[in-house]
């Protein structure tokens, strides 16, 4: 991969190389998990543990729209666990996963500093608070609109 050639192929800079992958390619596949196992002369299990350790390595494609649900204090006092189920049934995804259509993917982060919103998930960064199931669904239908144009 021509991505990891300035790279020493020193398992010290192996996060480092993830990284760039990722950031490169929004997620590691199991094409790239080869490659740099091959960079780096080490067995594919030890790239996948890595990987499998920090959360913030994903493994599967994420969806053109981001949500990112807020589990703050405030947003988990005023209901953040309804918000993701809300979205679980409608989008038929877990944490971490992205619709079948590629329009969705989903996760939940510890805060997203908008508490006086709360319960509030952000959609490619721009943040929708003081949500309820009517409110949620209409805003998942309208990014379903403008997706599929």
């Amino acid at each position: 991969m021509q991505l990891l050639e300035p790279l020493e192929k020193d398992r010290s800079n192996l996060i480092k190389a993830i990284q760039m992958v990722q950031a490169e390619k929004g997620f590691i596949s199991t094409e790239a998990i080869k490659e740099i196992s091959d960079h780096f002369d080490i067995p594919v299990v030890e790239v996948e543990g890595v990987l499998s350790f920090y959360a913030q390595f994903k493994r599967s494609k994420p969806g053109k729209y981001k949500i990112a649900v807020c589990d703050g204090t405030a947003c988990h006092i005023k209901g953040s666990s309804r918000v993701k189920n809300w979205l679980v049934e409608e989008l038929k995804i877990d944490d971490g996963e992205t619709t079948e259509d590629g329009l969705f993917s989903m996760e939940t982060v510890a805060c997203l500093g908008c508490c006086s919103l709360a319960p509030v998930v952000s959609i490619n960064g721009k943040v929708y608070g003081n949500l309820d199931r009517k409110k949620l669904l209409k805003i998942i239908k309208d990014y379903r609109n403008r997706g599929e144009n």
